[in-house]
């Protein structure tokens, strides 16, 4: 039974064909003699992608006549984003083979690799010692010595004040051993041939690091006739710009003008862009740098040499073939899977169409080379998900912009809904309002952010500035100062306690905070009025009395105002915000509470349950006394009985004053028991006092 191949299936079989065969294709000596090298534009750029994220999308077509290579060249800067997006196509049924370029080897490693390192920029000490061994002359003042380098020490030598440590080389020469001062060495020559070119090669390798500026690409392909090829790859790009005009007609009622857009663009790229469809993407996809350029190397672990013990022979227990199992072993696996494989190629050179030696390599659209590559894609085995939607300008005209040059270039041209306005906001710091224009984007695109240049009929008005408008949205652009009128804005602000209540003991005000605010707009303009916009700061919470605004924006309100000519205006917002507050019923006093009942905020029940509070809280206050005045008692006769027994230690004690001194003493210990009696009433008494007060207060609700 015939085997059916899908063209996914096709696409992935050649593609592990060519990844499992051992060609060497990118190796110059080993080029067929069939390859096809452009030196000058191999794979001219043809279309380009520009995103607001710094990246551009870059494609480049071309054709290839049988085995080919290509060779691209991009900055080295460039190199690491150009591995991590780089998508190679042979459209008409060729072989993609790969793509190899120099390697960037750390030039600290490279330099290490040599006979003579030089990566830690060693002096003429550093670098005698890195030729112990060696044949070396050396030039001094004296003359030459020839002489293998022995090593380097340091020694003390006698200054003009004190002793110093100099280093020096000592060399084997025919006549002995003879030490030379490193400071006082003219010279030297490597007289070994070999160590001699190790130093050219390290140095070599310096200048070229320091030259390294760009790196070629090489890209080979495999089949049969002339071919088209697509590389596609992402790179870091200058952020597309947008800048606009708008033109405002000479009727100031009018309710339209024209706006025009321009994209600017740069070109730091070393490649002319000559006759590119370029498109410009507002979206801003993720994008990041990886060094993937750079070799990493790992450290790995010392492991000692393993030593086993001496096998001691053993019998092996009968074992069954592969084959006797009714499987079949590796090779014979490997050898029908090959099979397949040319089944399948052979398969894919007969559905191929023929080759056309006078084939032209067409432009393909961003839609085809997108399917292309999605194809490409599946073949591989790998899914992918939506874009994302975001909004592209493609200009119809292919661009031309040479090599580290700029463009500006048009991207709209259309009619807006515009209307004339003048727009306040004490914010801005001024008493006068700003010209300017509520532009409804009436088209079917999408406004970058951007400055706009304000034309009002052929005189430049001024200068503004737009955000992201989408299609339907509407902005409000300030472009000059509106000198004829003049703002005045007043602030007053009060609080009115609203109602007054008891809640489980807790006093409760519910008070209304207003804020009265009162713009007024002079117009001297005695020609024209004007619709003015005006933004009143926006204070969460907070809800208007009367006027009300006409929009609302995240941090003003918006209220629409029609100021006539040479009139005067005036326009008073009014807001209000209720707010409670919780205090401790105690701590307010009987008068405030009794103008909050006159007021009508507070019932008449609320000045009595407070007066039934203080009965309450009187008698603890009164327990708290008794107890205060226990206390004072009790220490001041602590005071008198340590003085009696002060004076007791110094008289005789037969005699009279003696007599009182212990007849005092025992009174004062009598009257110490009954305090602390009285004391532990008074305790229980304030104990049942508090408890009362407490109690009376969880049950308290008024109002």
């Amino acid at each position: 039974m015939p085997r059916t191949a899908t063209p996914a299936a096709l696409i992935a079989l050649a593609l592990f064909t060519a990844a499992a065969a051992p060609r060497t294709a990118f190796e110059p000596d080993t080029l067929p003699s069939t390859i096809e090298i452009n030196p000058d534009d191999p794979l001219p750029i043809t279309e380009i992608t520009l995103y607001r994220s710094g990246v551009g999308s870059f494609i480049r077509e071309g054709s290839v006549n049988g085995d080919a290579q290509v060779q691209l060249r991009f900055r080295t800067d460039q190199v690491n984003d150009i591995l991590k997006s780089m998508v190679v196509l042979d459209l008409d049924g060729g072989q993609v083979e790969g793509a190899t370029y120099g390697s960037k080897e750390p030039l600290q490693r490279r330099l290490g690799s040599f006979a003579i390192d030089l990566s830690n920029n060693p002096d003429t000490a550093s670098l005698l010692a890195q030729l112990r061994g060696a044949q070396v002359r050396i030039t001094t003042n004296e003359g030459q010595t020839e002489g293998a380098v022995l090593g380097i020490e340091q020694r003390q030598r006698a200054g003009e004040q004190t002793v110093v440590t100099v280093p020096v080389v000592s060399l084997v020469t025919p006549t002995g051993i003879k030490a030379f001062e490193i400071d006082r060495i003219r010279g030297f020559e490597i007289l070994d041939t070999q160590l001699a070119n190790e130093l050219a090669k390290a140095l070599t390798a310096l200048a070229e690091h320091r030259a390294d500026n760009t790196k070629s690409v090489a890209l080979g392909f495999h089949g049969q006739g002339q071919r088209r090829v697509a590389v596609s790859y992402v790179q870091e790009a200058p952020v597309w710009k947008t800048s606009y005009r708008l033109v405002l007609p000479d009727d100031i009622t009018a309710d339209s003008a024209t706006i025009q857009g321009w994209a600017i663009v740069e070109n730091t790229t070393d490649d002319d862009w000559n006759d590119v469809r370029l498109s410009l993407v507002a979206g801003q996809p993720v994008s990041f740098e990886m060094d993937l350029y750079q070799p990493l190397f790992v450290d790995r672990p010392d492991v000692a040499v393993p030593v086993g013990v001496v096998a001691a022979p053993r019998a092996y227990e009968k074992g069954l073939r592969l084959a006797e199992l009714g499987v079949a072993d590796g090779t014979e696996t490997l050898t029908r899977d090959r099979g397949l494989m040319d089944d399948e190629m052979q398969f894919r050179a007969r559905a191929a169409p023929p080759a056309s030696a006078g084939l032209q390599a067409m432009p393909m659209r961003g839609a085809e080379l997108s399917k292309a590559m999605a194809d490409a894609a599946r073949a591989s085995a790998a899914s992918a998900g939506a874009i994302g939607e975001v909004f592209q300008y493609t200009l119809d005209v292919p661009v031309t912009v040479g090599r580290q040059q700029s463009a500006m270039l048009p991207i709209l041209s259309a009619g807006i809904d515009a209307e004339r306005v003048s727009i306040f906001s004490a914010a801005d710091g001024i008493n006068h309002p700003m010209r300017g224009v509520k532009v409804t984007n009436s088209s079917d695109l999408q406004l970058m952010p951007g400055p706009i240049a304000v034309y009002d009929g052929t005189s430049y008005a001024g200068d503004a500035q737009i955000g992201h408008v989408s299609p339907g949205d509407d902005r409000l652009i300030a472009y000059a100062v509106d000198l004829d009128v003049t703002a005045r804005v007043e602030h007053t602000a009060r609080t009115n306690v609203q109602k007054v209540r008891i809640v489980r003991g807790v006093l409760e005000l519910t008070s209304t905070q207003e804020r009265e605010t009162v713009y007024s707009f002079d117009n001297a303009d005695e020609a024209d009025g004007r619709a003015l916009v005006l933004e009143h700061p926006k204070m969460p919470g907070w809800d208007y009395q009367g006027a009300q605004p006409d929009e609302r924006a995240d941090v003003v309100d918006r209220f629409r105002v029609k100021l006539d000519a040479g009139a005067t205006r005036a326009l008073k917002l009014v807001q209000t915000h209720t707010d409670r507050t919780r205090h401790e019923l105690l701590s307010y006093n009987r008068d405030s509470l009794l103008s909050y009942v006159r007021s009508g905020a507070a019932p008449q029940g609320v000045v009595e349950a407070f007066g039934e509070v203080q009965k309450r809280q009187d008698a603890v206050v009164a327990q708290e006394r008794t107890l205060q005045a226990l206390r004072s008692e009790t220490e001041a006769i602590g005071r008198d009985q340590a003085r009696v027994r002060e004076n007791i230690g110094a008289i005789n004690a037969s005699s009279d004053l003696y007599a009182r001194y212990v007849t005092k003493l025992t009174e004062q210990e009598d009257r110490l028991e009954a305090i602390e009696r009285e004391r532990a009433a008074a305790q229980e008494r304030l104990n049942a006092a508090r408890q009362e007060l407490e109690s009376f207060l969880q049950n308290l609700s008024v109002g």
